[in-house]
């Protein structure tokens, strides 16, 4: 009873907070106050709406809005998201460019399942539909699945991207951004073992934890001081009566939000009174640059409790994909038994969160993967976001992932949009693995 207190307690305080935040800018806007000379009241409505806007975000899943995609023919063609496969705890999506003749690229992006929707991928999404077809999987906010449905930890989840794989079919090419990359490597790997014939035909691991221990991070020292025990009793609770998981137990998207802000707690403190100031000069616009960012920021969902507390204690605490020792349903998966999917993997030099080492990691388990099959990228200077949604992912990162996806193709794509090959910060691997 105690978790689903403490759940509740969070909810209602963030239910005060908006509704202060709409008085404050109801009150400061009220026409009575216009014959006052007097900056306070500005300042209230600006605060107000700030603030209101800011928490009712917080419990509100983004819409994908993706733009229209000019085709080969010249003219823009409507994005259509269609539910390929539905599952408790997530979907596949398809992205459908409306009456344009198939991309010869399909791509599965996986999204992680770190506390943000999967729209947190929207800008990487819109990169590559103009060359191929998109499909990402969309996982679902725990809070809203009921307990009748079950558990769901990481075996579940290596089992879910193995289901769509299967479904997608054989010239499927993965791209896994940051958590997934471990799982997306081992759903692979048990593809191997299980159904060879329903491997993807490539996979790009960008930014992800295949080891932890190569490179320390605050995240990585976080996972080796606290206790399996002391992380379940600060960061599990019980979903409250007010969602249709009521019971559940969860890693509440409100207290991951809070350790996100924290982090870099005076960067964002700056940039939301400088979003204040300039709502009170009217300066700031309904879709500007800091709404843009924060409404997908701080829309967070919760996460199943077995599925943050397995990922802890198995990928970081215990290194089971590192030593090549995961196991799901019973059965051991052996990444050495992947020998046909060409493996590329992608780090950012500044990445302060899945440091770099981490995921090309991956390319030493590859035991049974010949050396032309495998890649590696460093992108100097990019930060976590920039690896597969900034200015690096644009202009170097998505082009040579283009290009490492066509080399391992039998069909190759033609660019719809055209981009040049970056050389520059690609890192050759001393085995003679092929940099891309």
């Amino acid at each position: 009873m105690k978790y689903m207190v403490t759940y509740d307690i969070m909810e209602s305080m963030r239910l005060t907070n908006q509704w202060l935040g709409a008085t404050a800018q109801a009150m400061g806007s009220h026409p009575a106050f216009a014959l006052t000379p007097n900056p306070y009241f500005k300042m209230l409505e600006a605060w107000g709406q700030v603030t209101e806007r800011s928490f009712s975000r917080m419990v509100a899943k983004p819409d994908w809005d993706l733009p229209p995609v000019v085709a080969a023919d010249g003219r823009d063609h409507i994005v259509e998201t269609e539910v390929v496969l539905n599952r408790p705890f997530g979907d596949l999506l398809r992205f459908n460019v409306t009456d344009r003749e198939a991309a010869p690229r399909k791509i599965l992006l996986v999204a992680p399942m770190s506390g943000h929707y999967a729209t947190l991928l929207r800008s990487t999404v819109i990169s590559l539909l103009p060359d191929a077809e998109v499909y990402v999987t969309d996982w679902h906010n725990a809070r809203d699945i009921p307990v009748s449905q079950g558990k769901f930890d990481i075996e579940d989840y290596t089992l879910y991207l193995a289901e769509f794989m299967k479904e997608l079919g054989p010239e499927t090419h993965v791209i896994a951004v940051c958590q997934p990359a471990p799982l997306a490597l081992a759903a692979t790997a048990y593809l191997a073992a299980e159904d060879p014939k329903a491997q993807p035909k490539t996979l790009t691991l960008i930014g992800g934890p295949i080891d932890p221990d190569a490179a320390a991070t605050d995240v990585t020292d976080f996972g080796r001081r606290v206790t399996m025990g002391q992380l379940e009793e600060m960061a599990i609770q019980r979903v409250g009566f007010k969602y249709a998981g009521v019971g559940r137990m969860v890693y509440p998207g409100l207290l991951q939000l809070q350790s996100f802000m924290s982090m870099n707690a005076e960067t964002h403190g700056k940039a939301f009174f400088d979003q204040i100031l300039r709502v009170s000069k009217g300066e700031a616009g309904d879709h500007d640059r800091h709404n843009k960012f924060y409404d997908e920021y701080l829309a967070v969902m919760d996460m199943p409790a077995e599925f943050y507390l397995s990922t802890v204690e198995r990928i970081f605490k215990n290194g089971e994909i590192a030593q090549n020792e995961f196991v799901v349903n019973g059965v051991p998966v052996d990444i050495g038994r992947i020998t046909d999917v060409a493996v590329k993997t992608v780090e950012g030099g500044n990445d302060d969160i899945s440091a770099p080492g981490q995921c090309v990691a991956a390319l030493d388990l590859l035991t049974g993967l010949d050396d032309d099959k495998k890649a590696s990228h460093l992108e100097e200077g990019a930060g976590h976001y920039g690896i597969f949604a900034g200015k690096s992912w644009r202009n170097n990162i998505r082009p040579l992932v283009l290009d490492f996806i066509d080399a391992n193709s039998a069909v190759k794509g033609k660019r719809v949009v055209k981009t040049t090959k970056s050389t520059k910060n690609v890192t050759p691997i001393n085995t003679g693995r092929v940099a891309i």
